[in-house]
C-alpha cells in the first residue's frame, strides 16, 4: 500500500524525530537520499552540471547540502538562491567547501536541476522571484524536485498558479497527498520515496498495490454456483444509447459475479451481444443503475434505491439525486461521476472540482452518505472518515465514450460477489485502469478493448 500523509502529520512526526536526533541530522538523512537519487539519474558524476534552485527554508537546504555530496563527487554545482539574504547558512558553507558556487543568475546549461525553491508549506502558486527561475530552466536538464514540485500544494495536489514540473520528484519520510492527486501528480514524474525514520499514523490517502488487489479479488470455491457467486442487476440503456447498455453488461459480465440481469429497453442488443444475460427483473445482490438513461428515468432509479442491497448510481442516474434519500438508505450507495457530474452534485463549477479534487470526493461522500467513486485523470475513491483511495493504473487513451460504462458494470458485478462499496470501487477502478493501459499500448482504444482486456488484468492477480 502506498500512503501518504498530511502537512501537519508530517511536520509533527519530524518534530517528534529531531528532539531524539542530533542537531542537523534529519536533514543530513534526506540529502543523502536526495544525491543518491540524483547520482543514480546522471551518466557519471564526475564532471556534471547541477543547478540548485534554493528557497529560504530547509526545502533550499536539502538542496544545497545534497548538491555538496554531489560537488565532493566531482560534479560542477551551481546554487541560484531566490533570496540571497535568507538562504541556509550551514547548506551554503557546506556547498561552498565542497567547491560549488554561489551565482546570481541561472546557467544557460545544465545535466540536472535540483527544484529546492518550496517546500511542501506552500501554498498558491510560485511567487514572481522563483517563477522567474524556473523559467530559465535549461531545456533537455533532468529536473528533480526537492520533496514537491515547488507550486503544487502538497496536501491537495492543487495548483493554483505557476508551477515547476518535475521529471523525478525525490520525497522524504512518506508521500504527500499532492504527489498522488492531479493536476499536482501530473507535475511530479516520477516520485522517489527516501525513508527517514519518521513515524506515522493513518494516512489521508493511500493507493492499492497488485498485492491488495489481489487479496480482495473474489475467488469461487468448489461448491460455489451462479448464485452463490452473486448476481448483478444493471439498469442501463434507452432508444438513444443502447450501447451503453451493451458496455455495462460487458463490464459487470467481467467482474466476478456467477450472473448478470439486465433490466431496460435494450434487451436485443444486450442479448446479440451476450446471450448469457439475464432478462427482466428478480434477485440480485447489487444494482447498476445509470448509464445511457437518458432522461425521464427517475422513477427507475428511485424503484433501484428502494431495493435494501447495494446500489452503484452512474451517469444519467446521479440526475437530482436526494441527500436524505441516499443517507437513509439501508444498504451501501456507491456513486461514480465525472467531474461535470460531481460539479451538479455539489453545486459547483466544473473547474472548482477539477481544481480540487480531493477536497470535492471527500465532499460528495460527506453530502451523500455514500462512497464517491470521482472519474478523471487521477480517480479518487472516498467513504465518510478514513484515508481517501488514489487509483495508480490507467491510461490517457482512457478519455473514450464507454469506458465509465464498462467500469459501472465491472465495479457493479464486483459489489454483488460481497465486495464493500469501498473496495469494489477501488478494485474496479484498479483493474479497469490496468486492462486500459494494456489495451491501447499508446494507441487509442475503445471502450469494448478495455472489456475485452479485463480477463487478462485479472489474470495478472490470481
Amino acid at each position: 500500500m502506498r500512503t501518504a500523509y498530511s502537512v501537519e502529520t508530517v511536520r509533527a512526526a519530524e518534530r517528534e524525530l529531531i528532539a531524539r536526533l542530533p542537531e542537523g541530522a534529519l536533514m543530513q538523512r534526506a540529502a543523502a537520499g536526495l544525491a543518491a537519487v540524483c547520482a543514480g539519474l546522471l551518466r557519471k558524476v564526475y564532471g556534471a552540471r547541477v543547478v540548485l534552485l534554493v528557497g529560504p527554508g530547509d526545502n533550499g537546504g536539502d538542496a544545497l547540502y545534497a548538491g555538496a555530496r554531489l560537488a565532493r563527487r566531482g560534479a560542477g554545482v551551481t546554487a541560484v538562491a531566490m533570496d540571497p539574504e535568507r538562504i541556509h547558512g550551514g547548506g551554503l558553507r557546506a556547498l561552498l567547501a565542497a567547491g560549488g558556487r554561489l551565482a546570481d543568475g541561472v546557467p544557460a546549461r545544465a545535466d540536472l536541476v535540483l527544484d529546492g525553491l518550496v517546500g511542501i508549506g506552500g501554498r498558491g502558486g510560485l511567487r514572481p522571484a522563483a517563477a522567474a527561475l524556473v523559467e530559465r530552466i535549461p531545456a533537455g536538464a533532468v529536473v528533480v524536485a526537492v520533496d514537491l514540485p515547488s507550486g503544487v500544494d502538497a496536501d491537495t495536489g492543487e495548483v493554483a498558479g505557476a508551477a515547476v514540473r518535475a521529471d523525478v520528484t525525490v520525497t522524504f519520510g512518506a508521500y504527500k497527498p499532492g504527489l498522488l492527486i492531479d493536476p499536482g501528480a501530473s507535475r511530479a514524474g516520477v516520485v522517489r520515496l527516501v525513508d527517514i525514520g519518521l513515524s506515522l499514523p493513518e494516512p489521508e490517502a493511500e493507493a492499492l498495490q497488485d498485492a491488495e488487489v489481489a487479496a480482495l479479488l473474489p475467488v469461487p470455491t468448489a461448491s460455489s454456483d451462479k448464485y452463490r457467486r452473486g448476481v448483478v442487476g444493471v439498469v442501463a440503456g434507452s432508444a438513444q444509447y443502447p450501447g451503453a447498455a451493451v458496455l455495462a453488461v460487458s463490464g459487470a459480465l467481467r467482474g466476478g459475479a456467477g450472473a448478470v440481469r439486465y433490466v431496460g429497453p435494450a434487451a436485443d442488443a444486450v442479448l446479440a451481444r451476450y446471450p448469457e444475460t439475464l432478462i427482466g427483473r428478480g434477485r440480485v445482490q447489487a444494482w447498476v443503475v445509470g448509464p445511457g438513461l437518458g432522461s425521464g428515468r427517475a422513477a427507475e432509479v428511485a424503484e433501484v434505491l428502494a431495493d435494501p442491497v447495494p446500489v452503484l448510481v452512474d451517469a444519467d442516474g446521479l440526475r437530482g439525486l436526494d441527500p436524505e434519500v441516499l443517507r437513509d438508505r439501508p444498504a451501501p450507495t456507491l456513486l461514480t461521476p465525472h467531474a461535470g457530474e460531481a460539479a451538479a452534485l455539489l453545486g459547483a463549477s466544473r473547474q472548482q472540482v477539477e481544481a480540487a479534487r480531493l477536497t470535492s470526493v471527500r465532499a460528495l461522500a460527506a453530502k451523500y452518505g455514500a462512497v464517491a467513486l470521482l472519474k478523471g485523470s487521477t480517480t479518487l475513491v472516498a467513504a465518510a472518515g478514513g484515508p481517501v483511495r488514489v487509483n495508480p493504473t490507467g491510461t490517457p487513451w482512457l478519455a473514450t465514450a464507454g469506458s465509465g460504462d464498462v467500469l459501472s458494470g465491472l465495479t457493479g458485478s464486483l459489489l454483488a460477489t460481497g465486495l464493500d462499496a469501498l473496495d469494489a470501487a477501488s478494485v474496479g477502478a484498479y483493474l479497469h485502469g490496468l486492462a486500459a493501459r494494456r489495451a491501447a499500448s499508446g494507441a487509442p482504444l475503445l471502450a469494448q478493448h478495455i472489456a475485452d482486456s479485463l480477463p487478462e488484468a485479472w489474470r495478472q492477480h490470481p
